[in-house]
Protein backbone atom coordinates (compact mmCIF):
# COMPACT_ATOMS: atom_id res chain seq x y z
CA UNK A 1 0.00 0.00 0.00
CA UNK A 2 1.56 3.51 -1.15
CA UNK A 3 1.04 6.31 1.12
CA UNK A 4 -1.42 8.52 -0.58
CA UNK A 5 -0.81 12.76 0.49
CA UNK A 6 -2.01 14.38 2.45
CA UNK A 7 -2.18 12.81 5.31
CA UNK A 8 -1.32 12.95 8.93
CA UNK A 9 1.01 10.26 10.94
CA UNK A 10 1.11 9.54 14.50
CA UNK A 11 4.47 7.72 15.54
CA UNK A 12 4.15 5.60 18.51
CA UNK A 13 7.40 6.25 19.52
CA UNK A 14 8.69 3.73 22.16
CA UNK A 15 5.60 4.54 24.47
CA UNK A 16 5.14 1.44 26.95
CA UNK A 17 1.13 2.49 26.29
CA UNK A 18 1.56 1.90 22.40
CA UNK A 19 2.60 -2.07 23.02
CA UNK A 20 0.77 -4.86 21.79
CA UNK A 21 -2.55 -5.21 22.02
CA UNK A 22 -2.92 -1.40 23.31
CA UNK A 23 -1.07 -0.44 20.56
CA UNK A 24 -3.43 -2.15 18.25
CA UNK A 25 -6.09 -0.72 20.04
CA UNK A 26 -5.12 2.53 19.72
CA UNK A 27 -4.36 2.15 15.84
CA UNK A 28 -8.11 0.56 15.61
CA UNK A 29 -9.21 4.55 17.32
CA UNK A 30 -7.20 6.03 14.08
CA UNK A 31 -8.52 4.07 12.14
CA UNK A 32 -11.92 4.17 13.31
CA UNK A 33 -11.31 8.29 13.15
CA UNK A 34 -10.28 7.71 9.66
CA UNK A 35 -13.13 6.41 8.36
CA UNK A 36 -15.72 8.22 10.35
CA UNK A 37 -14.02 11.12 8.76
CA UNK A 38 -12.70 10.71 5.46
CA UNK A 39 -9.22 12.04 6.98
CA UNK A 40 -5.85 9.90 5.60
CA UNK A 41 -3.75 8.94 9.05
CA UNK A 42 -0.71 6.79 8.76
CA UNK A 43 0.59 5.12 12.06
CA UNK A 44 4.49 3.93 12.92
CA UNK A 45 4.10 1.17 16.03
CA UNK A 46 6.97 -0.04 17.48
CA UNK A 47 9.07 -2.85 15.10
CA UNK A 48 7.75 -5.51 16.99
CA UNK A 49 4.24 -4.88 16.69
CA UNK A 50 4.52 -3.93 12.68
CA UNK A 51 2.65 -7.26 11.54
CA UNK A 52 0.39 -7.02 14.39
CA UNK A 53 -0.89 -3.74 13.22
CA UNK A 54 -0.42 -4.32 9.22
CA UNK A 55 -2.45 -7.69 9.43
CA UNK A 56 -5.06 -6.10 11.96
CA UNK A 57 -5.52 -2.73 10.57
CA UNK A 58 -6.36 -1.05 7.24
CA UNK A 59 -4.16 1.56 7.87
CA UNK A 60 -0.80 2.22 6.07
CA UNK A 61 2.29 1.28 8.34
CA UNK A 62 5.85 3.59 8.23
CA UNK A 63 8.81 1.68 10.02
CA UNK A 64 10.36 3.21 12.36
CA UNK A 65 13.74 2.05 11.17
CA UNK A 66 15.42 -0.45 9.60
CA UNK A 67 18.82 -1.78 9.24
CA UNK A 68 20.71 -2.74 5.93
CA UNK A 69 21.19 -6.36 6.40
CA UNK A 70 25.08 -5.72 4.99
CA UNK A 71 25.33 -4.03 8.76
CA UNK A 72 22.69 -6.01 10.54
CA UNK A 73 23.71 -7.82 13.79
CA UNK A 74 22.03 -9.64 16.24
CA UNK A 75 18.40 -8.11 17.42
CA UNK A 76 18.73 -5.97 14.43
CA UNK A 77 15.69 -5.40 12.07
CA UNK A 78 16.66 -5.06 8.28
CA UNK A 79 14.64 -3.63 5.76
CA UNK A 80 14.18 -7.13 4.24
CA UNK A 81 12.40 -7.61 7.56
CA UNK A 82 10.10 -4.74 7.73
CA UNK A 83 8.99 -5.03 4.46
CA UNK A 84 7.67 -8.51 4.55
CA UNK A 85 6.25 -7.39 8.35
CA UNK A 86 3.33 -4.92 6.05
CA UNK A 87 5.11 -1.98 6.33
CA UNK A 88 4.86 0.10 3.40
CA UNK A 89 7.51 2.84 4.11
CA UNK A 90 10.59 3.25 6.76
CA UNK A 91 12.15 6.42 8.38
CA UNK A 92 15.85 7.27 6.98
CA UNK A 93 18.02 9.05 9.21
CA UNK A 94 15.37 10.15 12.05
CA UNK A 95 16.81 12.45 14.49
CA UNK A 96 16.52 10.26 16.97
CA UNK A 97 18.35 7.36 15.61
CA UNK A 98 20.85 9.47 12.75
CA UNK A 99 22.59 7.56 9.84
CA UNK A 100 25.83 8.49 8.10
CA UNK A 101 25.36 10.35 4.34
CA UNK A 102 26.38 7.53 2.43
CA UNK A 103 23.94 5.10 4.92
CA UNK A 104 21.15 7.15 3.85
CA UNK A 105 21.77 7.08 -0.07
CA UNK A 106 22.09 3.35 0.51
CA UNK A 107 18.71 3.28 2.75
CA UNK A 108 16.63 5.20 -0.62
CA UNK A 109 18.04 2.77 -3.17
CA UNK A 110 17.03 -0.28 -0.90
CA UNK A 111 13.56 1.18 -0.40
CA UNK A 112 13.53 1.12 -3.65
CA UNK A 113 14.50 -2.37 -4.41
CA UNK A 114 11.69 -3.30 -1.98
CA UNK A 115 8.46 -1.20 -3.22
CA UNK A 116 9.58 0.50 0.38
CA UNK A 117 8.76 4.26 0.35
CA UNK A 118 11.81 6.43 1.40
CA UNK A 119 11.43 8.91 4.06
CA UNK A 120 14.90 10.74 4.74
CA UNK A 121 14.65 12.45 7.99
CA UNK A 122 16.54 16.13 7.90
CA UNK A 123 16.98 19.02 9.73
CA UNK A 124 17.58 21.68 7.57
CA UNK A 125 17.35 23.12 4.43
CA UNK A 126 21.65 22.37 3.68
CA UNK A 127 20.84 18.43 4.43
CA UNK A 128 17.36 18.48 2.82
CA UNK A 129 19.16 19.83 -0.25
CA UNK A 130 21.90 17.29 -0.24
CA UNK A 131 19.17 14.21 0.57
CA UNK A 132 17.42 15.32 -2.75
CA UNK A 133 20.30 13.48 -4.84
CA UNK A 134 19.27 10.49 -3.72
CA UNK A 135 15.82 10.93 -4.80
CA UNK A 136 13.73 9.90 -1.65
CA UNK A 137 10.02 9.72 -1.73
CA UNK A 138 9.28 12.58 1.14
CA UNK A 139 11.39 14.27 3.30
CA UNK A 140 10.61 14.80 6.65
CA UNK A 141 11.73 18.35 7.80
CA UNK A 142 12.05 18.16 11.46
CA UNK A 143 14.39 20.14 14.26
CA UNK A 144 15.63 17.55 17.72
CA UNK A 145 14.89 20.28 19.70
CA UNK A 146 11.36 20.68 18.31
CA UNK A 147 10.52 16.84 19.22
CA UNK A 148 7.68 17.08 22.06
CA UNK A 149 8.48 20.74 22.89
CA UNK A 150 6.21 23.05 22.55
CA UNK A 151 7.99 25.72 20.31
CA UNK A 152 8.43 23.87 16.96
CA UNK A 153 9.18 25.63 13.44
CA UNK A 154 5.31 25.58 12.61
CA UNK A 155 4.91 27.46 15.62
CA UNK A 156 7.70 30.05 15.62
CA UNK A 157 9.02 30.28 12.00
CA UNK A 158 6.34 29.12 9.46
CA UNK A 159 8.37 30.97 7.02
CA UNK A 160 10.89 28.47 7.16
CA UNK A 161 9.02 25.70 6.01
CA UNK A 162 7.25 27.49 3.49
CA UNK A 163 10.96 28.24 2.10
CA UNK A 164 11.50 24.41 2.68
CA UNK A 165 8.64 23.17 0.32
CA UNK A 166 9.44 25.22 -1.97
CA UNK A 167 13.30 24.37 -2.47
CA UNK A 168 12.24 20.59 -2.70
CA UNK A 169 9.58 21.66 -5.36
CA UNK A 170 12.10 23.57 -7.77
CA UNK A 171 14.67 20.49 -6.71
CA UNK A 172 12.72 17.16 -7.14
CA UNK A 173 9.02 17.70 -7.31
CA UNK A 174 8.57 14.57 -7.02
CA UNK A 175 9.75 14.01 -3.71
CA UNK A 176 6.60 14.93 -0.82
CA UNK A 177 7.40 16.84 2.28
CA UNK A 178 6.31 16.06 5.75
CA UNK A 179 6.85 18.09 8.66
CA UNK A 180 6.67 17.47 12.58
CA UNK A 181 8.04 18.34 15.76
CA UNK A 182 5.85 20.56 18.08
CA UNK A 183 2.88 19.91 16.51
CA UNK A 184 0.33 19.68 19.27
CA UNK A 185 -2.66 20.99 18.23
CA UNK A 186 -5.04 21.25 15.07
CA UNK A 187 -3.97 24.99 14.76
CA UNK A 188 -0.67 23.48 14.05
CA UNK A 189 -1.56 21.30 11.79
CA UNK A 190 -3.72 24.44 9.97
CA UNK A 191 -0.18 26.11 10.35
CA UNK A 192 1.64 23.69 8.60
CA UNK A 193 -0.96 22.53 5.71
CA UNK A 194 -0.50 26.44 4.69
CA UNK A 195 3.32 26.36 4.17
CA UNK A 196 2.33 23.49 1.61
CA UNK A 197 3.57 21.02 2.84
CA UNK A 198 2.08 16.79 2.31
CA UNK A 199 1.73 15.81 5.06
CA UNK A 200 2.43 16.24 9.36
CA UNK A 201 2.34 14.33 12.30
CA UNK A 202 2.89 14.24 15.98
CA UNK A 203 3.57 11.53 18.44
CA UNK A 204 3.87 13.31 22.51
CA UNK A 205 0.30 15.09 21.73
CA UNK A 206 -1.33 11.88 20.27
CA UNK A 207 -0.18 9.74 23.09
CA UNK A 208 -0.56 12.36 26.34
CA UNK A 209 -3.90 13.48 24.50
CA UNK A 210 -6.83 12.76 27.33
CA UNK A 211 -9.50 11.81 24.70
CA UNK A 212 -7.83 10.47 21.90
CA UNK A 213 -10.71 10.13 19.32
CA UNK A 214 -11.66 13.79 20.45
CA UNK A 215 -8.00 14.38 19.49
CA UNK A 216 -7.70 12.98 16.46
CA UNK A 217 -10.88 14.28 15.48
CA UNK A 218 -10.22 17.69 15.75
CA UNK A 219 -6.35 16.94 13.67
CA UNK A 220 -8.50 15.46 10.71
CA UNK A 221 -10.68 18.55 10.59
CA UNK A 222 -7.47 20.50 10.55
CA UNK A 223 -6.60 18.14 7.49
CA UNK A 224 -9.76 18.28 5.58
CA UNK A 225 -9.96 21.83 5.96
CA UNK A 226 -6.38 22.26 4.48
CA UNK A 227 -6.90 20.48 1.01
CA UNK A 228 -10.04 21.85 0.29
Amino acid sequence: MALEYPHFLINFKTSTATVGEDGLAFARTIERVRDDTGCRFVVAPQLTDLRLVADRTSLPIVAQSATLADDAVMGATTYEAVAAAGADAVFINHPQNEATFADVARAVDRCDDLGLESIVCVTSHEQGRAALTFDPDCLLFERPDDIASESGLVRTHPERIAAFVNMVATQNPRTSVFVGGGIRTAEDVERAFSCGVDAAGAASAALEATDRAAWLQSVARAVLDASE
